[in-house]
């Protein structure tokens, strides 16, 4: 039975600048690889360390990019390694296979987002009202299933993210804030779903996962086995469960320690 490996990418494989929290001296600092570029810059990076790690996972499991970034967003990343069959986007509402939207999947989900929570334009036209122009970037719908807003943090008013959280509440959504973004996420667009769906179609029987945000909680609690890293907002709630272990590692070296774990445990149940 093969292993199906499920993690995110943003903040736990892969990292922008900002994120790499390098704060070891610069002579001991890691290669690094860069592994997204946008608009023909560098974007993203891991470590070269990790870069090895994750073509050796791609050898031995079922390695399941899993993040709520678009299709597009998700293309331009050049991961090391065997090209995954499966991915999944925009939080689950996507599950791409060799490369292309599973059509019956994305039909499926969309008949949950209207059976079980309000409808986006309701959310798009609340944070349009209530999101103060003085810290708000930019305002984004991704792939018409849910929205986010690129906003300045060191302006935002945390206590109207919130406000925000109790008022999606009511409404079937929920709301994470990661860096500079803000998301509002229906509550049944998760990536566990997903991911179920792709154990179910490989026959795997054991599930990884990692992640830091609180859209990955679901995928954690879906898993055999799940790792965090030392930042994000999991570890800022200090939020763990039975079969996740939190990592002291912060940034990029977490990423590095979160492929030794899975190729570690993929090893030992082969």
């Amino acid at each position: 039975m093969p292993v199906l490996v499920a993690s995110d990418l943003d903040r736990t494989l892969i990292y922008s600048a900002a994120a790499l929290a390098l704060t070891m001296p610069d002579a001991r600092a890691p290669r690094l690889l860069c592994v997204e570029v946008h608009e023909s810059r560098p974007l993203s990076y891991m470590t070269e360390t990790a870069a090895g790690l994750l073509t050796d996972l791609g050898d031995t499991a079922v390695f399941v990019p899993t993040t709520t970034r678009t299709r597009k967003q998700y293309q331009r990343i050049n991961l090391p390694g065997p090209a995954p069959t499966y991915a999944i986007c925009a939080n689950g509402g996507h599950l791409l296979v060799d490369g292309v939207s599973d059509r019956d999947w994305h039909a499926r989900v969309l008949a949950r987002l209207a059976d079980e929570c309000a409808p986006l334009s309701e959310v798009q036209e609340h944070l349009l009202r209530t999101a103060d122009p003085v810290w708000v970037r930019k305002h984004r719908v991704a792939e018409d299933l849910f929205a986010y807003l690129v906003v300045e943090r060191e302006l935002l008013r945390e206590e109207w993210v919130k406000e925000l959280a109790v008022w999606a509440e009511n409404r079937g959504w929920t709301v994470s804030l990661q860096g500079r973004k803000i998301y509002a996420v229906p509550k049944p667009l998760t990536k566990s779903a997903a991911v179920r769906e792709v154990a179910r179609r490989t026959g795997a029987d054991l599930t990884l996962a990692a992640g830091d945000s609180l859209l990955d909680a679901d995928l954690l609690l879906a898993a055999d086995q799940g790792w965090r890293p030392g930042h994000g907002e999991l570890a800022d709630a200090d939020w763990t469960a039975p079969a996740i272990r939190a990592l002291p590692e912060r940034g990029v070296l977490a990423g590095e320690r979160i492929l030794r774990e899975f190729l570690r445990t993929v090893r030992s149940a082969r």
